[in-house]
């Protein structure tokens, strides 16, 4: 049961150190925030572009901005938690070198991750054509699955980089296939949180309501700062050794 431990050890990181959670990420994740209201407010229709860029503009700032700010909040996270590094006032310390390097390890692995599902995406398709689409949702989640199994097994490579530490994606997938079992449940339960992150969508028949929105806002800050505790406890279990409590 490795795997809910590292689960349970992850949230535990999150809930005890909630303050400095908070001071750490905050900030940066109204940003975040800030580019899904713009969406949600104004969605950019690509035929008035010529006409008015503004709001395209706008959210392409925001989008941008969103995703510095999620990089800076996983290498602050990370540092807190492997080195005690704390946040700098309201906002993690800045490492510029260790962000662009978790920025381009992130690309290599969803490149890997994307691939993989592709091939896997037109199995579920050829299935689905022939039992319907109840079972081609079922199949979706398991995509979800998949790619949570993926990430976890070669994701280790972010926290090293967060730590200005080398470690290739080979390296990270033979660490963890000591036990793949562990990184399994964790894909289970990434499912499990996928489905209680979509139940507004599925209790008010849609994604774009006020309710999804703020359901989302809350939900997604508990579901980034958890997945960037797990791969912060993969990664100092099956690369620096430490127990799980």
């Amino acid at each position: 049961m490795t795997g809910w431990r590292i689960f349970v050890h992850s949230v535990r990181m999150v809930v005890d150190n909630l303050g400095t959670a908070l001071r750490l990420s905050l900030v940066l994740y109204l940003v975040q925030v800030a580019a899904q209201v713009q969406a949600y407010m104004g969605p950019v229709d690509p035929a008035q572009l010529p006409d008015d860029m503004a709001p395209g503009l706008t959210q392409l700032a925001l989008t941008l901005l969103a995703a510095v700010a999620s990089l800076w909040i996983a290498v602050g996270w990370h540092r807190f938690v492997l080195t005690g590094e704390p946040p700098a006032g309201l906002l993690p310390r800045w490492h510029g070198s260790a962000i662009l390097s978790y920025l381009w390890r992130s690309i290599k692995i969803g490149l890997l991750i994307v691939l993989a599902l592709m091939v896997a995406g037109l199995v579920v398709t050829l299935v689905a054509l022939g039992l319907g689409p109840q079972v081609a949702a079922v199949f979706g989640f398991g995509l979800v699955g998949l790619g949570s199994f993926l990430f976890f097994r070669m994701g280790l490579v972010l926290p090293a980089a967060a730590l200005g530490q080398p470690l290739s994606v080979r390296e990270a997938w033979r660490a963890t296939k000591r036990d793949d079992g562990a990184v399994i449940t964790l894909a289970f339960l990434v499912i499990g949180g996928s489905l209680l992150i979509e139940l507004p969508a599925m209790i008010d028949g849609g994604s774009a309501t006020t309710v999804s929105l703020i359901y989302g806002v809350v939900v997604n800050w508990f579901a980034t700062m958890i997945g960037i505790s797990i791969l912060t406890s993969l990664y100092g279990h099956f690369i620096e050794g430490r127990p799980i409590d």
